[in-house]
């Protein structure tokens, strides 16, 4: 047997490869959320702590966690089905924004004047927090879930709107001349040439557009709502039970996490529209 061939009979297959190599990218998060959750434990090992460990949070809120889809009528739902209700209203609010913002941030970063006459309204309106929204928007809706989705949008499109029309600005000037040059009509110079330079651009405001979204569903639904994860916080707050705070922390766990997600699906959406970009 020559001292080859033994190499390649001892060298591990692509399968042990590649699970090893998952295996080590995994190390560091096991790692450090395990040291969180030790270090979260022994503070609230204390009788005079405020808020419960781990161990305890998992213990009163066990039905939540195994049955997030219960329904006892009215409002009395699973963490599943308040955030699938919000899911419902942020897929609203946000696609209007998305539409709304890439329409706009197009004409803003094509059109010089209408770029220097929005650029105040956009910087002002941009600034203010989403919460500032929520008397208008109960002004104008009357309507609980229309005056959330309202909130949704006049948050997400900011910037959404900002990164297409940054986007369309960055367009080389050479594609601009060549366009000119070829003669292309305006449908083969937007698809051939506006779309795929901008497409980084959109889907980086997209990314923020959809946690900005994610943040205000929860904030507006705090305040004045019916269904919701913000509802089921502030809920779960004026409740006052022995598990309340067990039952806030957990749905702030599942707000995280569905917030992690969602930034995943755009982003994942962005790499299948422009492959070549490594986001």
């Amino acid at each position: 047997m020559t001292m080859n061939s033994a190499v390649r009979r001892s060298a591990p297959s692509p399968v042990v490869t590649a699970l090893i190599k998952r295996g080590k990218s995994l190390l560091a998060p096991i790692v450090f959320v395990g040291g969180f959750l030790l270090i979260w434990q022994l503070l609230c090992l204390s009788p005079d702590a405020r808020i419960p460990g781990p161990i305890r949070v998992v213990s009163e809120t066990w039905r939540l966690i195994v049955n997030p889809f219960f329904d006892d009528g009215g409002t009395s739902k699973g963490l599943g089905w308040q955030i699938l209700i919000s899911l419902q209203r942020v897929a609203v609010g946000y696609t209007l924004a998305a539409i709304a913002g890439i329409g706009i941030g197009t004409l803003v970063g094509t059109v010089p004047f209408v770029r220097h006459g929005m650029d105040p309204i956009i910087q002002v309106l941009r600034t203010v927090p989403p919460l500032a929204w929520m008397p208008l928007s109960l002004l104008i809706f009357q309507n609980n879930d229309a005056a959330a989705i309202y909130v949704i949008f006049i948050t997400a499109i900011w910037p959404i709107l900002i990164n297409t029309a940054v986007g369309v600005q960055q367009v080389p000037q050479d594609y601009k001349n060549v366009s000119k040059v070829l003669q292309l009509s305006f449908p083969e110079y937007l698809f051939n040439i506006l779309v795929p330079s901008t497409v980084p651009y959109v889907f980086t405001g997209l990314r923020i557009g959809i946690g900005l979204s994610w943040l205000a569903i929860v904030a507006a639904e705090m305040l004045k709502a019916d269904g919701g994860i913000g509802f089921f916080i502030w809920d779960a707050y004026n409740a006052g039970n022995e598990d309340s705070t067990s039952q806030i922390i957990l749905a702030i766990i599942y707000v995280g996490l569905v917030g992690l997600l969602l930034d995943k699906l755009v982003a994942w959406v962005g790499r299948r529209v422009a492959p070549s970009e490594q986001r």
